[in-house]
């Protein structure tokens, strides 16, 4: 398939993920299909979290790992989470801002962004924006957020260096960069990590550690560090990546 065909198939596994939530189903991708590479209804999140949230939100989670582990949030920052589905990683980053801080959500799929937009109410956020769009092209000004958050998808983007690339120019200077995703060991081939699992399911379109290591650091991020947390395939990996976007001067 071609870069647009992989983005309609992504769009569709979510809008059905999502209708799935709304219809009382069970949104998970942990089956089958996708191996090891999520963690199911949110089970990457601490008890206190997960108690704290509207039910459809974690139905919906369809990440990798729990990214506000180790985005370390502060009182009045604004965050945005690259591909934000349900709104798990939104409604969490709320709380930790605070009233003071601002919480973006961005999501391409309709009905994942409905569905937030409920779970948002349901929660009595009032510091969250939904936002329509796409992670390579990120619908906000320059140097607008302090730290960017995703779960498990980055992995789906046919373009990730237009991914980083949006990701520096959005985030404010000295601004971080915390998220959770797939990576592949070095050694295998993309055909390789296609045999380990379809595009949807966070596996064929996953970047090596080198690639996703290279495409921050062509971007402008320094302090890059990726730490495997679990496996999700023979050789491909789960992970928490960090980098910063140097301050000025």
């Amino acid at each position: 398939m071609n870069d647009s065909e992989l983005r309609e198939q992504v769009r569709d596994r979510y809008a059905a993920a999502a209708i799935a939530v709304s219809t009382g189903s069970d949104a998970s991708c942990c089956d089958s299909s996708c191996g090891d590479s999520c963690s199911p209804a949110g089970t990457a999140y601490e008890l206190s979290d997960r108690t704290a949230l509207p039910a459809d939100a974690l139905a919906a989670s369809l990440g990798c790992g729990n990214p506000l582990a180790v985005a370390e949030l502060r009182e009045g920052e604004t965050v945005l989470d690259l591909g934000s589905g349900g709104g798990i990683d939104v409604l969490l980053s709320a709380r930790r801002v605070g009233p003071s801080g601002k919480v973006y959500g961005l999501d391409m799929t309709d009905e994942m962004l409905a569905l937030a937009v409920a779970n948002a109410r349901e929660a009595g956020a009032t510091n969250v924006e939904f936002l329509k769009g796409t992670i390579e092209a990120v619908p906000l000004p320059a140097n607008t957020v302090d730290v960017i958050i995703s779960n498990c998808v980055i992995n789906l983007s046919t373009d990730k260096p237009a991914v980083f690339t949006e990701a520096f120019r959005v985030l404010r200077p000295g601004g971080r960069f915390g998220v959770s995703d797939i990576l592949a060991e070095d050694h295998l081939t993309p055909a390789q990590r296609a045999e380990r699992g379809a595009y949807v399911s966070c596996l064929a379109g996953a970047a090596s550690f080198s690639e996703y290591r290279t495409g921050l650091a062509a971007a402008g991020f320094t302090a890059i560090d990726i730490t495997p947390t679990h496996a999700a395939a023979d050789a491909m990996h789960s992970a928490i990546v960090h980098a910063r976007k140097p301050p000025t001067g």
